[in-house]
């Protein structure tokens, strides 16, 4: 057997490892389930260990460390910047230049100390890939494609924000690129910044608040913002942007030209948002569409990868999939910065890129974290003394079934935890959606977030056409279809009603995922990928009918997903979900002793 590889990615945000052996990927996970903070971008040392661990390998045992970006590329662009704008930015540039002259010039440096520090055995060599060729590795390599374009597009890496690239064999091949400043995730992160949100974590906020506006912004950011050829190249109009100068997206220029200062954090969502949302998402829309056309037509593929953080612009990806230029499109689960720790690790030997070629989809329904058998979470209940009923795993999927449809909201807890942003049925928080009433239960008393956000159904990959207008399995929820026409209800709006009045109007027979606009992010479950939630799922089609149910992430906002059976108790217990089904077990609140009771032996279980 091959050595295995380690691959990381660090410092930024979504730091994460993963590790790969001649044969397979075998584990890979973000640092942020471990250590709960979001979005963690700290150096993933408690990943590293679950990655090694789950290798059953030393670090001295690796034969290289592959991490996903070169610093010192980087950090020469980031000293341009600063010089190119000066004497503005000063104030930034005072800031931050003590940490690139003390460590994030010399990341891979830092790595190897850092896991001289892990005492874990001797460091093996470390090796530096391109951002964006990591990028290019994450979404081909573990594609079931044996040759394809490739897409990255992002922020920005070292200089790249935008790039294509040909996919043959074990190998990934530049053919061609935009570089910083012009960027089109640059550019919907500062209309994300600009509606009061958090930039690289609420673009999806964005994405979801699009439906309820009308792209009247739309013609204006063409004129003014960017300028898009026919191939998809674009460039930016600088003047209107700040984060050249420093942490900023946007300042006076922005305001002016859309009417005022940006909304604050927390503030009222007014029309100007929903419009803006649904202008800039149009606009991307457009460019995607372009960019994965000449993608397409320059490599003459007719299949398409595509990886970074557009790309988990799942309605963009919903265009893309259905353009008449893309026979098949694979997106790496893992789009964005996280992946690169894969990726990174693809690339460090050939031996291991030919052999995870080898594969259909090596990113085996991306079920690469940590999971725990029924003797680890029997031990965990009963150490807290948390009563539970165990069940054969047809029983319990039955009872689950019947408590869905039955109205109740289920934590599911099975298997190895997903790797990437998305909850696909290991770590999930599961709901009826033929309820009209579950997503506002669910957006406000388990998730306690924005009423306007929309959640994705789960459906049975052979039932898939009866509810959607998907073009192909979707396992990795990245895809936005139409919900199909025989589920809809009432072609048009009632006069009148816009915004998020919009959420009061029932738009079909799953209202649940079913968006303002008749769309869905649609995940698709075969029996081979997920034999578990197939079961359930189809359990529960045999008591409604129904083939379809709301699947979220198990977490509350603001929190990761859960990672162990400690957070999912924590989340079961301090949100509205009514029963917790881990392996075997299943945890109903019901069951629970009375709420003065309960207070008390809640606090013996250190949730915290």
């Amino acid at each position: 057997m091959a050595s295995p590889i380690l691959g990381i990615s660090a410092f930024y945000h979504d730091s994460a490892a993963a590790v790969v052996d001649g044969r397979s990927i075998v584990a890979a996970a973000q640092e942020e389930r471990f250590s709960r903070r979001r979005h963690d971008p700290s150096f993933p040392e408690r990943a590293v260990r679950y990655c090694l661990n789950e290798a059953e390998a030393k670090l001295g045992d690796v034969d290289t460390v592959a991490y996903y970006e070169d610093p010192a590329l980087k950090f020469r662009r980031v000293m341009w910047t600063y010089a190119g704008v000066a004497p503005r930015g000063w104030t930034s540039f005072r800031r931050v230049f003590p940490q690139w002259m003390s460590w994030k010039a010399r990341a891979q440096t830092t790595v190897r100390e850092r896991l001289r520090d892990m005492r874990l055995g001797p460091v093996p060599p470390v090796r530096c890939f391109g951002h964006h060729e990591s990028h290019a590795a994450s979404a081909f390599l573990p594609s079931p494609f044996g040759s394809a374009a490739i897409l990255c597009a992002d922020g920005v890496g070292e200089w790249t924000t935008t790039s294509i690239w040909h996919g043959t064999g074990g190998s990934v091949e530049p053919v061609a690129e935009l570089r910083f400043p012009h960027s089109l995730g640059l550019l919907y992160s500062a209309f994300t910044y600009f509606c009061g949100f958090k930039v690289d974590s609420g673009e999806y906020k964005l994405m979801g608040l699009a439906p309820y506006g009308r792209p009247s912004y739309a013609a204006l950011i063409r004129e003014r913002l960017i300028d898009v050829k026919p191939d998809g190249s674009f460039r930016l109009d600088t003047r209107y942007f700040e984060f050249l100068y420093g942490q900023v997206m946007t300042g006076r220029r922005f305001e002016e030209l859309f009417g005022g200062p940006r909304r604050r954090t927390e503030g009222p969502l007014t029309g100007r948002e929903f419009d803006l949302a649904a202008s800039v998402q149009q606009v991307t829309e457009e460019v995607m569409l372009k960019l994965a056309a000449t993608a397409c037509e320059i490599t003459g593929e007719r299949r398409l990868c595509m990886a970074g953080g557009v790309a988990l612009n799942c309605v963009a990806n919903g265009r893309v999939a259905a353009g008449d230029f893309v026979d098949e499109l694979w997106v790496q689960p893992a789009a964005g910065d996280a992946g690169g720790a894969l990726g990174a690790a693809l690339l460090a030997t050939p031996q291991t890129r030919e052999h995870v070629r080898r594969g259909t989809d090596a990113m085996r329904g991306a079920r690469l974290g940590p999971g725990y058998d029924d003797r680890e979470i029997r031990h965990y209940l009963d150490t807290h003394g948390l009563p539970y009923t165990r069940m054969g795993r047809e029983e319990l999927s039955r009872t689950v079934a019947a408590a869905l449809a039955g109205g109740k909201v289920v934590g599911w807890f099975q298997g190895r935890m997903e790797f990437g942003p998305r909850a696909l049925g290991s770590r999930s928080i599961l709901g009826d959606a033929r309820d009209p009433a579950m997503q506002s239960v669910m957006n406000q008393k388990i998730k306690f977030r924005e009423s306007f956000r929309p959640f994705a159904p789960v459906v049975l990959e052979e039932d898939a056409g009866r509810y959607f207008r998907l073009p192909g399995p979707s396992p990795y929820m990245l895809v936005v279809a139409p919900v199909a026409e025989s589920q809809r209800r009432g072609a048009a709006l009632p006069d009148g009603v816009s915004g998020l009045e919009l959420l009061r109007v029932e738009r079909s027979a799953i209202p649940a995922v079913t968006h303002v606009d008749f769309s869905a992010r649609v995940q698709t479950v075969s029996r081979e990928q997920d034999p578990a939630l197939h079961r359930l799922l189809c359990d529960f089609k045999a008591l409604t009918g129904c083939a379809v149910l709301v699947n979220t992430s198990f977490n509350v906002r603001g929190e990761p997903i859960v990672a162990t059976p400690r957070d999912a108790v924590r989340c079961f217990l301090r949100t509205g979900i009514d029963l917790l089904a881990m392996g075997s077990f299943l945890l109903d609140k019901a069951a629970l002793p009375e709420r003065s009771e309960r207070d008390d032996w809640r606090e013996r279980i250190p949730l915290d």
